[in-house]
């Protein structure tokens, strides 16, 4: 059972770190390029792909975390898979329940406009940024899981 934890684990940083980078660095941008005319449109498919990328995070970011910690007990707390794990996992909690909700809110409220054709398109640049370098903090993290996966 424990070689199918490990695989498990394995897989689920493999799927987690792998969308991250697939999702934001090419998938975004291709919708984005592809339908320029329709950034409202691009945007909303964007953003389900970021939902189910969150889902997948918590999920794997959790698992993860347990893992390492039953296998390598309080030891695991030395290591930086761990920490990097650890800081993945609250990266994507706040973007998911803090950063996303705010940058919805200004979308509703400037419905049925475009948010960067209304009032709110300043604060929407603005909290997209920091959600923009939340998600490349949390991308090089990932690169920290490949590298010390073991």
């Amino acid at each position: 059972m424990g070689k199918f934890l490990d695989r498990l684990a394995l897989v689920l940083m493999t799927a987690w770190v792998g969308g991250l980078w697939a999702i934001g660095y090419l998938a975004a941008p291709v919708l984005f390029y592809n339908l320029g005319d329709n950034r409202q449109l691009a945007g909303m498919l964007a953003g389900a792909m970021f939902i189910w990328l969150a889902y997948l995070g918590m999920l794997a970011g959790f698992y993860l975390l347990a893992h390492r910690l039953s296998r390598f007990g309080t030891q695991a707390l030395k290591q930086g898979f761990f920490w990097a794990t650890l800081v993945m996992l609250l990266l994507t909690l706040a973007s998911h329940f803090g950063l996303q909700p705010i940058m919805a809110r200004l979308k509703a409220e400037a419905w049925p406009l475009d948010v960067m054709h209304s009032l709110f398109a300043d604060r929407f640049r603005a909290w997209h940024g920091v959600a923009s370098i939340a998600y490349l903090i949390e991308s090089l993290l990932g690169l920290t899981l490949v590298v010390k996966a073991k």
